[in-house]
Order: structure tokens, then sequence, then C-alpha cells
């Protein structure tokens, strides 16, 4: 039995590649979870600064002897929170007349009274203030007035500061805002866009698996004349660019009567010449003498496509659905054609959140939130279905 040495160098050759892909994941993953933050965010909190990734918002408290909720704040030089009990308010800042060099002080009009006497200061007169500073008299020169607001500590209500309100800085408090999520649905009608979204996606899987199971077992076990040339013909078109079937494709739908309406997003994509290659290719791979042994023990094509083919197949038929559901739920080129724009019933999730992006512009947090709701069906499909899909990535390779 060989022993596998591990050296230095393999352990820090493990360790950077671990922290290469953590890196990675962290650049992937941001835009998701910036999307996901804004989506429970406040409107004004959206655009705050400096950003965050938690949700917050301004905080409110209540304060002794003051009626209501009233916001908190932070003051400069202040120890403790204080609410804003009183919003333009007039006040002085001040200096004392012996002490010039001292730190200013900022009271309220009402607390000082101009006395007769002036000093000189800088070659001019000026008026000497004498307010009821801590419990005693003092001699204060007003160096200039201004307007802003009184605050309240929220633990000692005795503690009160006057200050400009543009200097305090806004409490806040993690505020998660899940009814951004019932607005977008109820308010903006994206929940009939959402139904629809998920009536036509359904119909689209179900339909291309049907059509491609069956096409693919027609043409991997069936004999019959022109068949690898019709398969070339059918796997060809593959090649064609969306962008040329639209013009004809539209025709097909004005004369059948389907614009306008959800048949047009449904019909036309159930047939798919990728998932008939895509199950061709996997029955390819299944042994002819398992179907051989269902021949003679007398069961049917059907029986024998149902009950030995399909659950075989469970990998390729998951990967199928998979490509199918995104390709479908992310569709809004052939929507925007054949949906008219003023028919907001027959939306899909693409035209709604299109709308959405234009209409509410001052409310971000709802369109993130529209996004957030589109994008949780297809992130559960792939997790539900990795599993299958890796199992059939690394079947493909085994013979």
């Amino acid at each position: 039995m060989s022993v596998v040495r591990r050296g230095p160098r393999a352990v820090a050759v493990k360790v950077v590649t671990y922290i290469a892909l953590v890196a990675v994941a962290v650049v992937v993953l941001f835009p998701f979870l910036v999307g996901l933050s804004i989506a429970f965010k406040e409107p004004r909190a959206v655009f705050s600064y400096p950003p965050t990734l938690v949700p917050r918002t301004a905080a409110t408290g209540t304060i002794e002897g003051v009626d209501g909720a009233v916001p908190l704040f932070e003051l400069p030089d202040q120890d403790g929170t204080f609410g804003l009990v009183e919003d333009g308010v007039s006040f002085g800042i001040y200096i004392d007349a012996a002490n010039p060099a001292g730190e200013p002080l900022q009271l309220l009009q009402d607390e000082v009274e101009r006395t007769d006497r002036t000093v000189v200061v800088d070659g001019e007169d000026e008026a000497i203030f004498t307010p009821n500073v801590d419990g005693a008299p003092a001699e204060l020169i007003r160096l200039r007035t201004a307007i802003g607001a009184r605050f309240q500590n929220t633990d000692d209500p005795s503690d009160v500061v006057v200050g400009l309100v543009n200097t305090a800085v806004p409490a806040e408090e993690v505020s998660v805002r899940a009814r951004n999520f019932g607005d977008v649905l109820d308010r903006q009608n994206l929940s009939r866009a959402l139904t629809n979204t998920l009536l036509v996606t359904s119909l689209v899987v179900l339909g291309q698996l049907a059509t491609s199971i069956l096409g693919g077992y027609a043409f991997s076990r069936m004999r019959f004349r022109g068949r690898d040339g019709l398969f070339l013909m059918y796997l060809g078109s593959v090649m064609v660019p969306f962008v040329v079937l639209i013009i004809p494709l539209y025709q097909l739908m004005v004369d059948l009567g389907w614009v306008d309406n959800l048949s047009a997003l449904v019909v036309p994509f159930a047939f798919t010449a990728y998932g008939t290659f895509l199950m061709r290719q996997f029955f390819i791979g299944i042994p002819n003498e398992v179907e051989e042994a269902a021949m003679l023990d007398g069961a049917s094509r059907w029986r024998t496509l149902t009950r030995i083919f399909v659950p075989l197949a469970k990998p390729a038929i998951a990967t199928l659905a998979t490509f199918a559901f995104l390709y479908a739920w992310n569709s809004f080129v052939w929507p925007l054609v054949v949906i008219n724009s003023g028919s907001t019933s027959n939306f899909v999730l693409s035209l709604a959140l299109q709308q959405l992006g234009g209409r509410a512009q001052d409310a971000i947090n709802l369109v993130f939130a529209g996004i957030v709701i589109a994008m949780v069906p297809p992130i559960l499909v792939f997790l539900l279905a990795q599993r299958s899909y890796v199992e059939n990535a690394a079947g493909t390779g085994i013979k």
C-alpha cells in the first residue's frame, strides 16, 4: 500500500486555491447581496452614505415628558443618545469674556440676558451677556446666532443640549422592510405577471420535455427512411438566429389570432431541436440489449419508453427541464414583440419589471424587490436539479 505524502508545497497550493475560490465567490455573490439588501430597505435608506449591506433606518425613541416618539441622534463631544425634542429654535454661540480662547457655549436666546456693559474685541464694542451657566453667573460675548434644535438625553432628560441639526449624526437601527415585496406584488400588479410567467414557463417546460423525449427516442431507436437526413435538418435549425424568425413568427401569430395572447408565448417554444438532440444522444448510450429484453417480454415501444428509457434518462431530463425553465422564465424579446404594452393582464415578469423600472424610479427598493422575486424561482430550480445536472454532465464521458 502506497502512502501519499503531502509536503508544505502541496498544502500551500491547496490553501491558495481555496483563497482564490473564496475570493471569486465573494466577487460573484456581492451584486446579489447588494440587490437583496436594497430590496429590504426603506426608500430613503437606499441612497444613504456610507452605504451598508445590512438594512438600517433612522432610530426613534421616547423621552420622559415628551409626547410621542422622537428621532434619535448622536451629538459630537457628547456621550449617549439624544432625542430631537424641538426644531427651529434660536440660539447663540458665546465665549467667556474673561477667557476668549476657551470652549464656546451654545445657549438658547431666552437663557441669556443682555446687559448695558460692553467690551472691546478686535477694536469693536461687543455687548456683555449674563446667562446662568452651571448655576453661576458669567459674562459672555456672543459670537453669532443660529437656528438649530434642542436635544435631550434619552437616559437623563435633564441633560439638554442645543446645537445644529446638520452636525448631529442620526442614530440607526436594523430594520428589515419585508412589506416591500407585498407592495410590489399588490400595488404594482406584479402578482398577475408572476402568475402568467409561472403558467407559461410550466407549459413550455412540459411541452419541450414531451416533444424532446418522443423525438429523441424516435431518432435514436426507430428506423425509417430519411431518418438521419431529417435529423440533420432538424438539428440545423439550432443555427438559425432567433432575430431572423421574429418577423415570420409574428406574422404567423397574427394569422392565428394569437397576438397579445399567452398562447403565443407557449406553443412556438414547446418544440426544441436542442432538447431532441440531447435526449437522442442519451438514448443512444443505453445498450440495445435492454430494449431487446423488454421487447422479448412483450413490452410495446410506448411501455419500453415510459418504463425503461425515461427512468434511466432522469439526469438528462432534469438538465433539459432546467434549461427550458431558465429560457422561458427569462424570455424578454419575444414577449415584448407579441404582447401589447397596454395589456398588463398578459404581462410576464420580464415585461412587468421593465415597466416597474420606469414607473418606480423614486422607489428603487421596490424595483429590487421585484428583481429578487424574479430571481428566486430560477435559483431554486437550479439547486433542486443540480445533482441530476452534475450526474448528466459526468455521465457523458462514461461508456
